[in-house]
């Protein structure tokens, strides 16, 4: 990683708290896709048995932020059970994100991934629900900054390469519902349910990249994003990123029945590339 005055300033003053027992980069800092103006996302990750000092965690905020009386950080489980916690800190005039995570349940979750189980649940920032193997793509992707225990080197053995369980499951999972969430829509058209319409055709291209990231054997993180990323993938479908971009015009403009009939084409063309892939689980 080339040297960032940052990235060391921040190791500095976290990877001493009591509890931190790894500090990662992570997102497209990690991924070596950001830009100047990115967010610094870093993952704070604790055992069961030694979890995170928070106040001490503030403490150190206060340190390095650039207003430290406006610095907060949240308990452990504030933000739910897959977000867990963390702090959004402005640092060097940049935005950086602290988020916790639980190496134990990490690890079991990874274990299930591996073994071709995936999980979809609510979670407020992810339209299309946080899925499971967010927590092992993460892994997969991240730089280790502070990793004394070798934690995540280890996790990352479990990671990568991508297991084909877990190709399998997201095949399985999400292909179905590309056709699903179309006729849903479709069914909608007639009534002029806009809203329901977006809702549908959002989901269906929501599994779309799922499905393509899946037969690429990658990971997909963030939603944002992901259908540009897929459409950049080697298997990928010709003309991704401006079926998307028509689709999202004629509902824009009323047209709810031809969009849903560009969705029927990326369906088909989802459909031809799988079969020609021979990745079919």
């Amino acid at each position: 990683m080339p040297h960032d005055p940052l990235l060391t300033r921040l190791i500095s003053a976290f990877a001493e708290v009591p509890g931190v027992a790894a500090v990662v980069l992570g997102g497209s800092r990690a991924r070596g896709s950001a830009h100047p103006a990115s967010d610094y996302d870093i993952g704070l990750y604790f055992t069961a048995a030694a979890p995170l000092d928070t106040e001490r965690l503030l403490a150190a905020a206060k340190t390095v932020a650039d207003n430290p009386s406006a610095a907060a950080v949240t308990p452990i489980g504030e933000w739910g059970p897959w977000i867990v916690g963390g702090a959004w800190l402005s640092v060097d005039g940049h935005k950086v994100d602290l988020l916790y995570r639980n190496t134990d349940a990490v690890e079991a979750v990874m274990d299930s991934c591996r073994a071709g189980t995936v999980t979809m649940d609510y979670q407020p920032g992810h339209p299309h629900g946080f899925c499971s193997a967010i927590w092992m793509g993460e892994i997969a992707c991240c730089q280790p900054l502070h990793d004394p225990q070798s934690l995540i080197a280890r996790l990352k053995s479990i990671a990568l390469p991508y297991p084909k369980p877990l190709r399998d499951a997201f095949i399985r999972r999400f292909r179905w519902e590309v056709l699903f969430g179309i006729e849903n829509a479709e069914l909608a058209v007639a009534r002029g349910e806009q809203n329901h319409v977006a809702g549908c055709i959002y989901r269906s291209l929501a599994c779309t990249a799922q499905v393509l990231f899946a037969l690429n054997e990658r990971y997909l993180i963030n939603e944002k994003g992901a259908l540009l990323e897929a459409a950049q993938l080697p298997l990928t479908l010709p003309h991704l990123a401006e079926q998307t971009r028509e689709a999202w015009r004629l509902i824009g403009d009323g047209a709810l029945g031809p969009a849903c009939n560009v969705l029927r084409e990326v369906d088909r063309q989802l459909q031809a590339l799988m079969q020609s892939s021979g990745k079919q689980p």
